[in-house]
């Protein structure tokens, strides 16, 4: 008896390490022509390929640059058949399990401190949403507006003042959970907010015009996934039916064009878009409470990382917005 309790508290130990990506490598390519960016494909079908840019495989596409993250056991198959078809590519990062540790690094903060100079878990987060409501009652107010699979609370920050009626823009960031310098964006943007008001002459005219929504964590569960167990997860921590694989793309789980790429079918990827349209607690709840104020909100800004570029409407067809002109021209002032 005391051998089988040995054996079963040393498979649950080992069942809930960490994944840990020593010597998985991102890489480089330039595609030059169509063949390229089939060979490409072709190599995800056949290795796991995790799509830095674009997200995923089916966006691939001539005369692009493609950022991906290979594991070590495939990168000497996929580097060599990047090298056989001769195509040009660089290694960004030839360990990526060293650059995470690099980000857990860190010199504990004073206690009770919130850092706007380094990343911080959930329960930082949390607590901070609390306190900038408290030390900033007039401008901040907290409000939740669901909970997530996992019954942790989702929470968006109002920033502005409680007068009439109030154009707003709402704001999400932590949708993909491993895109940590998007939570981090949304911290500093309600810290500089509530900092710069009556201050900065910008900031001063927005907060007295109008109001923000801001969500600072969209993707709670996996968020906390992402620093507890798996770095590089994306997904949230839904149970998936008929299937062992956990988590659904939040991102793709709106009721827009839900099923518009069939490659986002699968559980078992970082895309999968999930049973239904907003068949996700997360998703439902922001959806919900976008629809509740659809007379005062005005845009809806998402802040995710990597690839340094401004997308506006659409994301899943070619074809304009009807106002696609405005959006280009605010694009250009910026």
């Amino acid at each position: 008896m005391r051998f089988i309790l040995h054996v079963a508290l040393i498979t649950t130990t080992l069942a809930m390490a960490p994944v840990r990506f020593d010597r998985d490598k991102i890489l480089r390519v330039e595609l030059q022509d169509e063949k390229q960016a089939n060979i490409i494909k072709d190599l995800a079908k056949t290795h796991e390929l995790d799509f830095w840019h674009p997200d995923a495989s089916h966006h691939v596409a001539a005369n692009m640059t493609v950022d991906f993250r290979v594991r070590e056991k495939d990168s000497q198959p996929v580097q060599s058949a990047l090298d056989q078809n001769d195509m040009h590519y660089e290694i960004l990062i030839p360990d990526l399990q060293r650059e995470i540790e690099k980000q857990f690094d860190v010199k504990e903060d004073t206690v009770g401190s919130h850092s706007y100079a380094k990343y911080n878990n959930w329960d930082k987060i949390m607590a901070w949403t609390e306190k900038m409501a408290r030390k900033h009652p007039k401008m901040v107010s907290r409000i939740k507006i669901g909970s997530t699979v996992e019954d942790n609370p989702i929470y968006v920050l109002k920033i502005g003042k409680n007068e009439g009626k109030r154009k707003a823009i709402f704001m999400d960031c932590g949708i993909h959970a491993r895109e940590w310098v998007s939570p981090a964006f949304c911290q500093w943007f309600v810290y500089q907010a509530t900092k710069s008001y009556g201050k900065d002459r910008i900031m001063t005219k927005l907060l007295d015009q109008m109001n923000f929504y801001v969500l600072p964590v969209f993707n709670v569960d996996g968020y906390i996934w992402s620093w507890t167990q798996d770095r590089m997860w994306r997904k949230n921590r839904s149970k998936n039916p008929n299937s062992n694989c956990t988590g659904t793309d939040l991102n793709r789980n709106f009721n827009i064009s839900w099923n518009a790429f069939p490659s986002t079918d699968n559980p078992c990827k970082s895309i999968y878009r999930g049973p239904a349209p907003e068949s996700e607690k997360e998703t439902k709840a922001v959806a919900d409470f976008i629809r509740s104020h659809l007379n005062s909100i005005q845009a809806y800004l998402t802040f995710h990382s990597y690839s340094q570029m401004l997308l506006f409407p659409y994301g899943f067809t070619s074809k304009l917005p009807p106002n696609h002109k405005d959006l280009t021209q605010h694009q250009a002032t910026l």
